[in-house]
C-alpha cells in the first residue's frame, strides 16, 4: 500500500528493527533504563537542552511542556492552526486549567507579533495570567525563517513569557533552511520532537527544556499514564532515527515537490496556491471531481489519500519513492 495521507504512516527499516530487537532494557520509571537515558542526554546535548525526557507521543510531549510552563488559570499565546490548539483534544484547557489564547496565523505560518502583544493579559486579577507563547515549525508545512525565530525571542524577553516550540516537523524545517538543528533550538525555552513522522520511528516524542522543566515534566507525565518501563526497545529506534534519517528529508521534500508539478497536470488538481517548502503537499480539488469516489477506487489500486477539496493534503515520507508518485499520477489519470 502506498500512503499519501501523513507521515505518520512510515515503518522501521530492517535495522531499525534490528537495533530495537538488540536494545540494552530496563525500567525507565526507575530510571533504570540504559537506552531511553542515552537517548535521553544524547538528545539535550544534541540541541542544546539541559535535559530532556522521552515520551509516547507529540501530543503528551505538547501537553507535558504547557503544564509545565503554566499553573492553573494561566495563559498561553498559540496560533489558530496550531496542533496543541485545534488537534490536541483540549488537553491544556481540560487536564491542567492552562486557557489557551489562539491569535490568527499568517500566511506564511507565523504569528503577527504587534497583534500577539494587543492579546497578552493586563497584571490584574481578572484575567488569566499570560505565561507562555507557543509556536509551531513547520506549520501546514511552512518554515518559519531564523530572523522571525530571533524576533519571538526577543519579544518574549521583552514580555516576560516563556517560549515553546511545537517541533513535530523541526527536522524538516533544519533541513529545508539547511542549517543545524541548534539555529533553531537556541531561541526556545522548551521544543517538542516527533520521532515516529519523517524521522521514521514507530513510536515516541522528545520534550527538551532546562533540567527544572524536564524534572516537572516528568512528574507530569507519570501523573498521565505515561511512564513507560522497558521503553529502551523503542529509544532505541528514536535514536536510529536521529543518527540515521535526517538527511533524507530532502528527498522526501524533493518528492513533495515533484508531486505537486504533476498533479498540476491533470484537469481538476491546482497546486498553485500552495508552495511545497517541505514535505506536505496542498492541492485544491475541483468540485467536479467527486474526490471521495476516487479515494475509494485508489484504495482498489493499493494507494491511499485523505480526501478533500480545498487544500487536500498529500504527504511525501520514507515510504513514498519517486515511482510511487508515478504510479499515484497514472491511476488519477485514468479514473
Amino acid at each position: 500500500m502506498i500512503d499519501f495521507r501523513s507521515d505518520t504512516v512510515t515503518k522501521p527499516c530492517k535495522t531499525m528493527l534490528q537495533t530495537m530487537v538488540e536494545a540494552e532494557v530496563g525500567d525507565d520509571v526507575y530510571g533504570d533504563d540504559p537506552t531511553v537515558n542515552q537517548l535521553e542526554q544524547f538528545a539535550a546535548q544534541r540541541h542544546g537542552f539541559e535535559a530532556s525526557v522521552f515520551v509516547s507521543s507529540g501530543t503528551q510531549a505538547n501537553l507535558l511542556a504547557i503544564l509545565a510552563h503554566c499553573e492553573r488559570g494561566d495563559e498561553y499565546l498559540c496560533g489558530q492552526s496550531a496542533h496543541n490548539y485545534r488537534y490536541e483534544a483540549g488537553g491544556a484547557a481540560v487536564l491542567g486549567s492552562v486557557q489557551p489564547q489562539p491569535v490568527e496565523n499568517e500566511p506564511d505560518g507565523s504569528l503577527d507579533l504587534q497583534k500577539l502583544a494587543a492579546y497578552i493579559k493586563p497584571d490584574d486579577f481578572h484575567f488569566a495570567r499570560t505565561k507562555l507563547l507557543s509556536l509551531e515549525n513547520t506549520i501546514g508545512g511552512k518554515v518559519l525563517s531564523l530572523d522571525y525565530l530571533a524576533q519571538a525571542r526577543a519579544f518574549c524577553d521583552q514580555h516576560k513569557l516563556q517560549l515553546h516550540l511545537d517541533g513535530a516537523r523541526v527536522y524538516n524545517a533544519a533541513v529545508a533552511l539547511e542549517v543545524d538543528i541548534r539555529a533553531i533550538a537556541q531561541h526556545f525555552d522548551s521544543m517538542t520532537i516527533c520521532l515516529s513522522k519523517g524521522l521514521g520511528a514507530p513510536i515516541g516524542s522528545l520534550l527538551l527544556g532546562s533540567k527544572a522543566l524536564i524534572s516537572k515534566a516528568r512528574r507530569l507525565r507519570k501523573m498521565l499514564g505515561g511512564g513507560m518501563r522497558q521503553a529502551g526497545i523503542l529509544a532505541a529506534a528514536g535514536m536510529y532515527a536521529l543518527e540515521n534519517n535526517v538527511e533524507r528529508l530532502r528527498e522526501d521534500h524533493d518528492n513533495a515537490r515533484y508531486l505537486a508539478e504533476r498533479l498540476n497536470e491533470l484537469p481538476g488538481f491546482d497546486t498553485s496556491a500552495y508552495p511545497v517548502q517541505t514535505n506536505l503537499v496542498y492541492v485544491d480539488v475541483a468540485n467536479q471531481v467527486d474526490i471521495h469516489k476516487v479515494a475509494k477506487d485508489l484504495i482498489e489500486q493499493g494507494i491511499q489519500i485523505t480526501p478533500g477539496y480545498q487544500g487536500m493534503r498529500l504527504v511525501t515520507h520514507l515510504g513514498v519513492s519517486h515511482a510511487d508518485i508515478d504510479r499515484l499520477i497514472q491511476a488519477l489519470k485514468s479514473r
